[in-house]
């Protein structure tokens, strides 16, 4: 049997077309009519004014970061439970990434948590320079809370929707709930060209700037002028070609991904010892990857147990993030919380979701979980075993 990945490229006919049409058209470079159309069709699909494509989602939140004026110096409160690139972004601004625990009921920042952080930090005359919010697994955070509380005191507020590209709070597209938004097109990601990201936002002037940016800051001349340090983080023509074929199947892509974790989760939902990744009930989240947890008392074998039998059967699974506070780089950078997000990744694991993922997959994940050798169950014991103590 063939391995069964995490999160595969779901790529087929219409990206290949668009591709063959850049290349026979010789836009190879960055910059072209395909990276136009990606654009405006990904403004489309988001529901905001403006749009640039990037090499990747980490300048995105970079170039996302300095325009809203983050700067050397400054403190930015960042969800905890994230991938290192959101953090990171901060740093190459000379900032502090400062970190805020997860909630219960979404996995995402904890708005009572964020609401504490930035009133101490009112009185304290020491607000933060923005607050980045991840939209985790393909699922919103909770922005009819966490959007007043920036409001209030004027933060900025950044949305990290790398893994939530298909999903929805209250209605609204992920990415066009905070000042700005962030995509990634990762070749794990929903919607992939392989390596590239987005930046998008009503704000035209923070776009602009991004976009001169982008392009190392070139001055309109006929020879190459440069009045500040700018980047080399455009898209290319051939990658935009690829996400625009990937944007045309965006919906089938992410029903797949639904059906694959109501599949998961009609199989394991009476498994002593495994829960879902919660559904909370202001959004309509896309199931980029379905994530569970594993109570080793319960089901007998701890999440490592299970991942370590699943990539012997061929099966990748990985385990949920680490939380930035944990991380040995960022060791040191205060944490406001952090006991949610630490039973998240003690316990936490991914299994494959990619859209391609067939049932006849999913059912041999499913019965690799169940084949998990059990070393102890908790509903075993002994009546007489004596609890605490």
């Amino acid at each position: 049997m063939s391995r069964i990945y995490l999160s595969p490229p779901d790529v087929g006919p219409v990206e290949r077309a668009l591709l063959l049409d850049a290349f026979d058209s010789n836009w190879i470079a960055p910059l072209g009519p395909h990276v136009d159309a990606f654009e405006a069709e990904l403004a489309q699909e988001v529901g905001v004014a403006h749009a640039l494509a990037l090499a990747s989602g980490t300048a995105a939140l970079h170039l996302a970061l300095g325009g809203l004026g983050v700067s050397s110096g400054d403190d930015v409160l960042v969800s905890t439970l994230t991938f290192v690139a959101t953090a990171n972004a901060v740093t190459y601004l000379g900032a502090r990434p400062a970190f805020v625990d997860s909630d219960e009921s979404s996995w995402n920042m904890d708005p009572v948590l964020l609401a504490d952080e930035l009133d101490v930090r009112a009185q304290q005359d020491r607000l933060p320079a923005a607050v980045v919010v991840v939209d985790l697994y393909g699922q919103c955070a909770d922005y009819a809370r966490l959007r007043p509380l920036c409001a209030r005191y004027g933060v900025p507020l950044v949305e990290d929707a790398a893994e939530a590209i298909g999903a929805s709070c209250e209605g609204a597209a992920a990415g066009s709930l905070g000042d700005v938004g962030v995509f990634s097109f990762n070749g794990n990601k929903a919607v992939t060209t392989s390596g590239g990201g987005m930046l998008v936002s009503d704000d035209e002037e923070l776009v602009r700037r991004a976009r001169h940016l982008s392009s190392q800051a070139r001055r309109p001349a006929h020879h190459y002028e440069h009045a500040e340090v700018g980047y080399n983080y455009r898209l290319s023509n051939l990658l935009a070609a690829v996400g625009r074929g990937q944007l045309q199947r965006l919906p089938q892509m992410v029903e797949r991904r639904r059906q694959i974790y109501q599949s998961y989760q009609e199989a394991l939902a009476d498994v002593a010892g495994v829960r879902f990744m919660p559904k909370a009930p202001f959004g309509n989240p896309t199931h980029w990857l379905t994530c569970i947890t594993i109570d080793p008392q319960e089901f007998g074998a701890t999440r490592e147990d299970i991942r370590s039998h699943l990539e012997a059967l061929d099966i990748e699974a990985r385990p949920t993030w680490k939380p930035m506070h944990l991380q040995p780089v960022y060791a040191q950078h205060p944490i406001c919380g952090g006991g949610v997000a630490e039973r998240i990744f003690a316990s936490g694991l991914c299994l494959p979701s990619g859209s391609s993922l067939t049932d006849a997959g999913v059912a041999r994940v499913v019965e690799g979980i169940l084949s998990c050798p059990r070393r102890f169950r908790w509903s075993d014991a002994p009546t007489s075993v004596t609890l605490g103590g």
